[in-house]
Parts: C-alpha cells; sequence; structure tokens
C-alpha cells in the first residue's frame, strides 16, 4: 500500500460526490476508492486538500446553481483512468502543497476538455505532482463548463473569469500558503491553454469586480501553455482575435505537437508575437504525440520529454 494511501473517503472520492443521484455518487465513490488501492494508484490521485476552495463567494457571474459537476463514466481504453466532470457551475480548486523544498512560487492548473468538461487528473493533479516536487504549490481549478445551447458567448468567457478570480484569490491569500504573490505562474492543458493565452495577453478584468480580492492583479508572473487548443484562425491565417501580446506578456513556455489537429499554428503565431513584442518564450514543437497527453508518455513519439525541457526553463526563474 503506499505511504501516503488515504481510504476513498479522501479528497479525491469527496470531490467526485456531484452527482444528484445518491447512487450513482456512492458508485463513482467506490470505483474511485477501488482504484486507488491498486499499485498503480500514485500521489496526484491521493492527495491534495481534504474540502475544495470556492474562489467565487457565492453565485459565479452570470450563474443561478452552485453544483460542482458530474462525473462521467470511466472509459476502459484510459490507462491510467481518466477522470472526466462536467456541468460544473460552481468551480473548485485543489491545493497541492509543495512536497520538496518549498521556494514560495506556485502555480494554477487550468486543465483542458474541450470546455464541456474538464480533465482534473491527465491535465491537472498529475502535472501538480511534478511541480510540487520542484518545490511548488499547485492549485488546480475546475472551471465551469459550457453550458449547452449557449451561444451568446464565446465558450471561453467564464472559464476565463474563473481563472482571473482563481489567480487573483491566490495572490490575496499568499500568506497562509507561505507564497511570494510575485511568483505566482499558470500551467494550462488544451481549452484551458486557449483560456491561458487569453488571461497572458489581456489587461482587462473579463468581470466586475466583488470584493478586495479582485484589487490584486490576475495576470500571471510566468506561464506554460501546452498544445493550447484552437487559437488559430484558418480563415484568416492569424490567432483567435481576442489573443493580442503586448510587452506586459508575461514569460511563456509553449508546447505543442507538428500531429495535432488543433494545429500547432496557433502557438507558432504566439510565440512569433512574443518575440515581436520582446516577451521571453520558448517554443518546443514535437513532430509526434497528437492532442490530450497532459504528462504521459506516447507510443512513438518523445513527447513526454516536454516536461524536462519545462523544467529547465522553469529553473531559470523559480526562486532558489
Amino acid at each position: 500500500m503506499p505511504p501516503n494511501f488515504r481510504p476513498f473517503t479522501s479528497s479525491l472520492s469527496k470531490r467526485l460526490l456531484t452527482g444528484n443521484h445518491p447512487m450513482k455518487s456512492l458508485l463513482a465513490v467506490l470505483a474511485i476508492g477501488l482504484w486507488c488501492v491498486s499499485p498503480s494508484c500514485t500521489f496526484a490521485q491521493i492527495n491534495g486538500t481534504e474540502a475544495p476552495i470556492f474562489v467565487w463567494p457565492d453565485l459565479a457571474p452570470g450563474e443561478t446553481q452552485r453544483t460542482t459537476g458530474t462525473q462521467l463514466p470511466m472509459r476502459a481504453v484510459d490507462k491510467p483512468p481518466i477522470l472526466r466532470i462536467e456541468k460544473i457551475r460552481r468551480p473548485p480548486m485543489h491545493v497541492y502543497p509543495a512536497t520538496g523544498n518549498a521556494n514560495g512560487a506556485a502555480v494554477l492548473i487550468l486543465p483542458g476538455g474541450g470546455f464541456g468538461k474538464v480533465v482534473p487528473n491527465l491535465e491537472g493533479s498529475e502535472a501538480a505532482e511534478w511541480l510540487c516536487q520542484m518545490g511548488v504549490t499547485c492549485f488546480v481549478l475546475n472551471y465551469r463548463t459550457r453550458l449547452p445551447g449557449n451561444t451568446s458567448e464565446p465558450p471561453w468567457k467564464r472559464p476565463l473569469q474563473d481563472a482571473q478570480r482563481a489567480m487573483r484569490w491566490i495572490r490575496a491569500n499568499a500568506k497562509k500558503w507561505n507564497l511570494d504573490p510575485g511568483q505566482i505562474g499558470l500551467l494550462a492543458f488544451s481549452a484551458g491553454g486557449q483560456v491561458g493565452a487569453i488571461m497572458i495577453t489581456n489587461r482587462d478584468a473579463a468581470y466586475e469586480s466583488i470584493d478586495s480580492t479582485d484589487t490584486h492583479p490576475f495576470r500571471p508572473d510566468f506561464a506554460m501553455l501546452v498544445y493550447p487548443w484552437n487559437m488559430y484562425n484558418k480563415e484568416t491565417d492569424q490567432l483567435m482575435p481576442v489573443i493580442r501580446v503586448n510587452k506586459n506578456t508575461p514569460p511563456s513556455f509553449i508546447v505543442h505537437t507538428h500531429d495535432d489537429a488543433s494545429t500547432s499554428l496557433g502557438s507558432v503565431l504566439l510565440y512569433a508575437d512574443m518575440k515581436r513584442n520582446n516577451v521571453p518564450a520558448e517554443l518546443h514543437v514535437y513532430e509526434t504525440g497528437g492532442h490530450g497527453y497532459g504528462t504521459r508518455e506516447r507510443p512513438n513519439s518523445n513527447i513526454g520529454s516536454w516536461k524536462d525541457r519545462a523544467t529547465d526553463w522553469l529553473e531559470r526563474r523559480l526562486p532558489r
């Protein structure tokens, strides 16, 4: 049994009590409990805060519900398993304290999921394990998912509001976690990466201020975007208009693959704009690997080495 093992009533199982039907929730908890006693259970699957943090004091902007999401059925093809959460109306955030020598830095992690869901282990807690070992405290945000039939606003708007609020919340509560508010970064995957690209290139908040937390800046001090999704507009051969790199855009590390259907052209154009604006940046485009690998290896690809390149990049920026 792993030394840090917690029974299936741990934080992970608690956060999966998201369905409205009691039996469905019980089955989800039992399934995760059995999974976490297997030899493949890792730090990332069994640690984190016991209770989620809610960055909005009550209802999130434009919401009428407080549901934290529903877990979709596991897919047998996913080994190790991949969690997928949909119907999030009140976004929970989970903290993963540094396991190495804490250096006062933190990273907000935005998972992907195409805006209809989020994948909080593949593109959340598994990445947190890597960063926590570097002395970084991690915050994984399950931002709000798309409302069915809502075509009146872009799908990134509410996730962007959640991400900006989360970044402000982390800075407002930095002392509680022994963090340096000037060393708060961002790691964002896929759809979360699209949100991250918008977040680091815009000066304006996506929502009206509600309390003192919103006096803190929402722009991260550094950013890592991993296969940011659909930033490229094929019709215009340009980035999405909302992505506007400027001289205040933070230093960035960007990863993509040549064979990703969401196209590395968006990452290439984003890097080019950073170069034009003298923003420190590093871009890696791997030939193979596809999309949605998180920090995992892929057959016939060296995409799993992106984490090593990011470690080199981070070590030049993290406090010592």
